[in-house]
């Protein structure tokens, strides 16, 4: 069944799509932190055994920074988020 919930992914390019994913993770670190323990970017790569530098250059927005679907499943578990919240851009 699919949630009836609307969401709007009118990306122009890759890049933007790539930046909307790394905001969100900080977002949902960030998030998951002032709910729990806090989880560093290094925590964070640690527990999804991926490089700290793919977390810091996913969050950071200078970079251009790629991700697999399984890498970010991976995240998306362990910040308790479901994976489609991170292509929401916030603006």
């Amino acid at each position: 069944m699919i949630n009836n919930m609307y969401y709007n992914f009118n990306f122009k390019n890759e890049k933007e799509i790539y930046s909307t994913i790394g905001k969100n993770i900080r977002y949902y670190r960030k998030l998951y932190s002032l709910n729990n323990k806090e989880l560093t970017q290094e925590s964070l790569a640690e527990i999804a055994n991926v490089s700290t530098s793919l977390i810091g250059n996913l969050e950071s927005k200078k970079t251009y920074q790629g991700i697999s679907i399984y890498n970010l499943y991976k995240i998306s578990c362990i910040l308790e988020v479901p994976i489609e919240k991170f292509f929401i851009d916030r603006h």
